[in-house]
């Protein structure tokens, strides 16, 4: 009796397997989308937070249409997406679904991966609540339609790599310093590493494109400067407080280009907010 066959049934489903856990769209379930003003309102304040603007509006825009270019770190550009409601190039008809896995996981509606210029990684971090809040706001938004250039980017760099690039980013990001149990910290830590996604321009990253999490906010050339412990040495509560609200540093040099469009966000914070950026940044460390 031949049997070979049970051995190659082995592998092939061994083989699926993996390939259903790679490229298998997470499971989040479909929940609805709230519509009260209660949660457009806390929806309105995490955009803000979250600094979607400052990458989906260009100056003068009357809405989030997209169209900024972002430079790759392997080579070629990408190109911000419109997140208006059009339906044709925005996300008019998203269902709960969609934002979720969009804003959590980096995946499309139609199961695609999204390339990690969009910081879905950091965004991770989000409760489900908080992104159906989120979406309840950006849906009361017009629906502006754009041309947006498609990403230009090497002929070897396909979407569907982002599969094993996640995956690896998970064991080879490592992990951002532990910040203790004062909860005004914590909610800077929230507010830093994940809404306003400070490291993704902040911290330095691997050969493959990767946040190094134990150097966190440790300055990324070419692109960012320090804002770690060390950088920081010089401010005192009363000069990071002016900073988050009018962009000026020690130097008296005021924040322009994106990290002047920050400023706009974190001007706009609740002063509980601030205080807390101010806490997390200026805490005592190791």
């Amino acid at each position: 009796m031949n049997k070979k066959p049970l051995p190659l049934i082995i592998v092939a489903l061994v083989v699926i397997g993996v390939l259903y856990w790679v490229f298998a769209a997470p499971s989040v379930g479909n929940p609805e989308i709230p519509s009260d003003a209660a949660s457009i309102a806390r929806g309105e304040y995490l955009y803000n937070a979250g600094g979607c603007a400052s990458c989906h509006q260009p100056d003068d825009a009357q809405g989030p249409i997209g169209g900024y270019q972002i430079e790759s770190p392997m080579g070629g550009s990408f190109f911000v997406p419109n997140i208006t409601q059009d339906p044709e190039v925005g996300i008019g008809g998203w269902t709960g679904r969609d934002y979720i896995r969009a804003i959590k996981h980096g995946r499309s509606p139609s199961g695609g991966f999204y390339w990690p210029a969009f910081p879905f990684r950091t965004y991770s971090n989000l409760s489900d609540a908080e992104v159906l809040d989120l979406a309840a706001y950006m849906q009361t938004m017009d629906a502006i339609p754009s041309d947006i250039p498609a990403h230009d980017l090497p002929a070897w760099q396909f979407s569907w790599m982002m599969a094993g690039w996640n995956i690896l980013a998970g064991f080879m990001e490592g992990e951002a310093p532990a910040v203790g149990d004062d909860p005004l910290v914590q909610r800077g830590a929230y507010l830093a590493r994940s809404l306003g996604h400070c490291s993704e321009c902040h911290t330095p990253r691997n050969v493959f494109g990767m946040l190094q999490l134990g150097d966190e906010f440790a300055g990324a050339t070419g692109v960012a400067p320090a804002i770690n412990a060390e950088a920081l040495a010089g401010y005192s509560a009363e000069d990071f407080l002016y900073f988050l609200q009018e962009g000026m540093n020690l130097d008296f040099e005021v924040m322009a280009g994106q990290m002047g469009k920050v400023i706009e966000h974190t001007s706009q914070l609740s002063p509980e907010d601030q205080d807390a950026y101010v806490a997390f940044f200026l805490r005592e460390t190791e």
